[in-house]
């Protein structure tokens, strides 16, 4: 009789495993996991909203980070999303590639601006022709996405080198950024060409800087009137009615053709910290990228979320959220899914 009732209990432990593993339940919802870098956040909660009025049977749940994290929610923490967005399409083939993912599509753009308050330190003064002054007085404190999470973090730095050279103003970048770190942080120059060397601990020397892990982090500081002012993107200081310096297409980050300019100089990392993050990046053009990671749980339903995101409902809702959209191209166009073919084109 024993045998028989652990034969039972196997029995109905098999059957609810069976079940489980078949998935959700009649009127359970499909949760499709969307990881995106944090200067999304305003239009993709739109796009979640609209999306998920058209498929009830599915609930996106959203997940923020800097664009490296991003990544690295898959590629170095093996947790499993089913859509990847990022505000540097670089990292996708140069951390994903080829274990992790074989395609992206760039399909957004933005610039660099540095945002403030009204209750920022010289408000009234700062310009686009001055904001080099103002940034370097002491008694100004700047927030700076950290560069080895948020890309917005390492193009920051790369602008300011890059204004150095811009504008003719040697030693620039050292009295607004590295003197201001420990160890500092050094530039190498090989004839036209600049390195920014990382450490891996960055570690304020005072507190001109404010360090944190995304962009989007920096904002409940600078509206507290913590930080003077801080390194965004144009589109979320519009978003969150900031003000901003705007900046010169050959600093902005924005502008195609500036990019041989911006290619001048590099940010190498030095260390390994993590598996999945490359040495160095390149200055380069803005553009925001996804791709579905091969793992993806909920393939099908991924792909229908891209597709709305892509198609003529995502790019009015990017636009009426002041985020630049641009024709969505794909870098690998003979292996995107059959099903995203029509939406772009190739490089």
């Amino acid at each position: 009789m024993r045998a028989v009732r652990i034969a039972s209990a196997a029995l109905v432990l098999a059957l609810i495993l069976g079940l489980v593993a078949c998935g959700p339940r009649e009127g359970q919802k499909v949760k499709l996991k969307v990881v995106y870098a944090g200067s999304l956040i305003v239009p993709l909660q739109a796009v979640e909203k609209q999306f998920e009025s058209l498929h009830p049977d599915l609930e996106v749940d959203m997940e923020g980070h800097g664009s490296i994290q991003v990544i690295r929610y898959v590629t170095d923490l093996k947790k499993q999303a089913d859509v990847l967005a990022v505000a540097d399409y670089t990292l996708i083939p140069a951390m994903m590639y080829p274990e992790h993912a074989d395609w992206l599509i760039r399909f957004a753009t933005n610039e660099l601006v540095i945002a403030y308050t009204e209750k920022s330190r010289y408000a009234s003064e700062i310009s686009s022709s001055n904001w080099c002054e103002i940034l370097s007085r002491p008694e100004v404190k700047i927030g700076l996405p950290h560069p080895l999470l948020d890309a917005c973090g390492y193009r920051a730095l790369m602008m300011v080198q890059l204004a150095e050279v811009h504008y003719g103003h040697p030693g620039l970048f050292a009295r607004i950024v590295a003197d201001h770190f420990t160890p500092a942080i050094s530039v190498r120059k090989d004839r036209d060409r600049y390195t920014i060397d990382l450490v891996e601990v960055m570690k304020p020397r005072d507190d001109k800087f404010a360090v944190r892990g995304g962009s989007i982090q920096l904002l409940a500081l600078l509206e507290a009137g913590a930080i003077d002012y801080a390194f965004e993107y144009r589109s979320v200081a519009r978003q969150r009615g900031l003000k901003y310096v705007e900046l010169p297409p050959a600093l902005n980050l924005g502008a195609s053709d500036q990019e041989d300019f911006y290619r001048r100089v590099r940010v190498a990392f030095g260390f390994q910290r993590f598996a999945a993050l490359e040495n160095e990046q390149v200055g380069n053009t803005i553009y925001y990228a996804l791709t579905i990671p091969k793992n993806a749980p909920h393939r099908s339903q991924a792909l229908e979320y891209v597709r709305f995101l892509l198609g003529p409902e995502g790019q009015r809702i990017f636009a009426e959220n002041n985020h630049p959209f641009v024709p969505p191209v794909a870098d690998n166009p003979a292996g995107l899914p059959a099903e995203l073919a029509g939406l772009v084109r190739g490089e």
